[in-house]
């Protein structure tokens, strides 16, 4: 037996290893895919969903339609229909979701400082290129939250790379709040600190005020320990909401703000667009 034929052929095992702790598994194909649809099910002719968004009512015992072909049931696991593709299986797969977890897959160095920085510690997989950052619980999967970043749980498939290590953590707020989305405006292609009202009078009046607000609101981006995008967005609500029409508030003051959330790892375009937001919020 060749090297590549032993090596796949390890896979079905690891499959059924994984099945019996009730982790729901599948196979991928090189280039880290799932297998494509059988002839019966191509362009949906057998009635499931060929965006893999549902499973759809397709009883295919083939494994088609990616993660939603993930099972546990190691009759189906072991049946002839499956054979084929395990012998020509690159990896084995699982359904984080199924599995109850969900996974933060870290795709770069750079994402891995972040986390380390902004996510409570878990258990971790070493990757290819980074790690998987496994948390007790589910959300919707999302590609791309951050920069390397991206969310696989619900209604998504992750490589099966070995138990890792550490204990697992209870999925924090700060992950879920990666893929939550201010609502939608347009970007202005400069965002400006409104103008004083005609007539307008400053209401503290003294700079000191303005002052200890702008210091303040930077403790609260900084010490936030948890849902720091949430957070960033708040504490532009609120200096907005108490500084902004009275025209006092400058580009130094907006670039303090930007700087201390761009510590905690927010973008450059994540700031323009929170405050962009707080502006349309407030009406200003």
């Amino acid at each position: 037996m060749t090297q590549p034929t032993r090596i796949r052929a390890e896979r079905l095992p690891t499959a059924l290893a994984l099945a019996a702790d009730g982790v729901p598994v599948l196979p991928l194909r090189a280039g880290k895919v799932p297998f494509g649809n059988c002839p019966g099910c191509v362009d949906n002719a057998c009635g499931g969903r060929p965006n893999m968004k549902t499973p759809g009512p397709c009883h295919c015992p083939k494994p088609c339609h990616g993660w939603a072909a993930a099972t546990t049931n190691s009759d189906v696991l072991n049946s002839p229909a499956w054979a084929r593709v395990w012998r020509e299986a690159a990896a084995v797969a699982y359904h984080p979701g199924g599995a109850g977890v969900t996974v933060v897959d870290l795709d770069n160095a750079e994402a891995i400082v972040w986390a380390r920085e902004a996510l409570p510690a878990t258990r971790t997989v070493r990757t290819t290129r980074g790690e998987h950052w496994i948390y007790q619980g589910t959300m919707a999967s999302a590609n791309a939250v951050r920069p390397g970043v991206d969310i696989k749980s619900l209604m998504s498939y992750a490589r099966w790379l070995g138990p890792g290590t550490g204990p697992l953590t209870a999925l924090p707020d700060v992950v879920r709040a990666l893929t939550v989305k201010e609502p939608a405006v347009v970007r202005p292609a400069f965002v400006a600190v409104p103008a004083p009202a005609a007539g307008g009078t400053c209401p503290h009046r003294r700079p000191a005020f303005l002052e200890r607000g702008i210091a303040m609101a930077e403790q609260r981006i900084t010490e936030a320990s948890s849902a720091v995008h949430a957070t960033v967005f708040a504490t532009f609500l609120a200096v907005l909401s108490t500084h902004g029409r009275c025209g006092c508030l400058t580009e130094a003051h907006t670039a303090r703000l930007f700087t201390a959330a761009q510590a905690k790892g927010e973008s450059p375009r994540h700031c323009a667009d929170a405050w962009a937001n707080a502006l349309t919020q407030l009406g200003m």
